[in-house]
């Protein structure tokens, strides 16, 4: 069984957690640009940080086997300050077309401000114009719900945003419904204290389905665990649900979305309409 991690922060890992994710088989991980657990004071901090996502950690991974690829970006957490997110955004062409760079993320909201969504839409028409895919960040706690619902607005209301190259991560029950109504992708963060759990995200894939749904853990400077994924994997099987089924949600879908750059270099296993077909139902035990 093959695993794609379709987001995870590496900068803040050790090497040994490429060989823990190697040897559960995970052939490939995501990066998306995020905050660093401090806010950055000059724009050529980004651009170290953007050098480092697209020189050292594709060498770091490719030692276990995995290719590691990236998206760019000026985070929300770090938005408000819009003088400094124009610097970052000014320079985010030059890495965007680096080998291993999938599109632009991870934008979105933090704290649902003005400056952030601002910040959001510059790099949304960013994306559009160079046409690139989009990873979005959704506010954690309280703000949710209104971050999610105010991205979708701006997205739709655009008219030249194409849903299905754009997936908004970190969601939860009470967000995937709005997410796959208006045909975006959406993926669920696993953590070992906040955000879901691995049983969690199993429910959410009984109740809405496995198409334009993914699963990520995450690991990052903070309590988060690469393995997060894997008991995932393992609450699914648990449950009954075939190996067919749990490697279309944790590999073939990651190939749907990613595949839409030319740059990634896996393939689903077969074609999508076929892979979404499959019973979800959990087997009787």
């Amino acid at each position: 069984m093959r695993v794609i991690e379709p987001h995870i922060h590496m900068i803040a890992r050790t090497t040994a957690d490429y060989e823990r994710m190697a040897l559960m088989h995970t052939v490939a991980c995501c990066e998306p640009a995020f905050w660093a657990g401090y806010d950055r004071t000059h724009p050529e901090a980004f651009y170290d940080y953007f050098t480092h996502l697209t020189t050292f950690e594709p060498k770091r991974a490719a030692q276990y086997l995995i290719r590691h690829y990236a998206y760019i970006c000026m985070n929300p957490k770090e938005a408000d300050d819009l003088v400094l997110a124009r610097e970052v955004i000014s320079f985010i062409p030059e890495f965007l077309d680096r080998p291993t760079v999938l599109g632009v993320g991870e934008i979105g909201l933090n704290r649902c401000t003005r400056n952030e969504l601002t910040v959001f839409e510059e790099q949304v028409e960013l994306a559009v114009q160079r046409g690139q895919l989009m990873w979005l960040h959704t506010p954690h706690l309280g703000d949710k719900l209104k971050g999610t619902l105010l991205m979708l607005d701006a997205l739709t209301a655009r008219g030249d945003v194409d849903p299905e190259r754009v997936c908004f991560d970190h969601v939860e029950e009470h967000t995937v419904g709005p997410i796959r109504a208006a045909g975006f992708w959406a993926s669920m963060t696993i953590y070992p204290i906040t955000k879901n759990s691995p049983a969690r995200v199993v429910d959410t894939i009984e109740h809405f389905g496995i198409d334009h749904l993914m699963v990520d853990a995450s690991g990052d400077w903070g309590p988060s665990d690469p393995g997060t994924l894997h008991q995932a994997i393992f609450e699914m099987r648990r449950r009954g649900h075939t190996d067919d089924v749990v490697e279309t949600v944790f590999y073939d879908n990651p190939c749907f979305f990613l595949g839409q750059s030319p740059k990634f270099s896996f393939t689903p296993r077969r074609p999508r309409a076929e892979a979404w077909a499959l019973p979800t139902a959990p087997e009787a035990r």
